[in-house]
């Protein structure tokens, strides 16, 4: 099979980082199935994505909190992918996440729990081919250091981050590639309203071509190089320093 034909599963395909990501590679001639909740717009996207690119593009429900349906789902693929990506993720606001244990629980899951779990699943079988694989998490800079505006979420994009950093390892003997991609500031619906620096923030259309070029160079770990000298930064901070440090 071609490189350009190897099937691409998005999962969490209606966020803007993800129909970004599924257009760059449709873009290539690779068959593109798009996987999320809402019915109508996930038909709406593929619509769209298969007229403009001419890629054959499929459309198929998934709900990350679903986890006993996630074999059930990878059973019905019209074909195994040999690249998924995994775009899952929702942050709901602080303040509310700390005090209803329910909408944490539903942040750690969307962002930790689903994704994990079903990208053990994908792994495992992408193990079975005799093909080069790859599986693609969508992580955040948030996970690298807890901060007092976004804990509930960065708490669960660490866990997600050291998840992955496992299923690389227990992988690495095999054609499987497991890369983590961790983006710092998008313009996207989840951080609309934000006041975001302009200097570290970029867009979904700028993104999602630096991680197809970060997985033809086979990088375990994307990060934009702005964000990985900040993060190398503020990960040097002494906790006592850190802990009052307002931003």
């Amino acid at each position: 099979m071609k490189t350009a034909e190897r099937p691409v599963l998005i999962l969490g395909s209606g966020s803007d980082i993800a129909r970004a990501i599924a257009h760059e590679f449709a873009q290539k001639g690779h068959p593109v199935q798009l996987a999320a909740r809402d019915p109508e717009k996930l038909e709406r996207d593929r619509a769209d994505l298969a007229l403009r690119s001419q890629a054959e593009v499929t459309a198929h429900h998934f709900d990350a909190l679903e986890t006993a349906g996630f074999e059930a789902f990878l059973d019905g693929l019209p074909a195994m992918p040999h690249i998924v990506v995994s775009a899952i993720g929702f942050m709901g606001e602080q303040e509310e996440n700390t005090r209803d244990p329910a909408l944490a629980g539903r942040v750690i899951a969307s962002n930790f729990t689903g994704p994990a779990l079903m990208l053990e699943a994908v792994a495992r079988r992408l193990a079975e081919l005799d093909v080069d694989t790859a599986v693609i998490g969508i992580s955040s800079v948030a996970g690298d250091r807890g901060r007092a505006k976004n804990y509930v979420y960065g708490a669960a994009k660490a866990g997600f981050s050291e998840y992955l950093s496992g299923l690389r390892q227990k992988y690495a003997r095999t054609r499987v590639h497991v890369m983590t991609v961790k983006p710092g500031f998008v313009k996207t619906a989840m951080t609309e309203g934000m006041d975001l620096p302009g200097a570290l923030t970029t867009t979904p259309e700028a993104l999602a071509p630096k991680i197809l070029t970060a997985l033809a160079r086979r990088r375990m770990v994307y990060y934009d190089l702005k964000w990985w000298l900040v993060m190398a930064i503020i990960k040097m901070v002494p906790e006592r320093i850190f802990s009052r440090m307002k931003f």
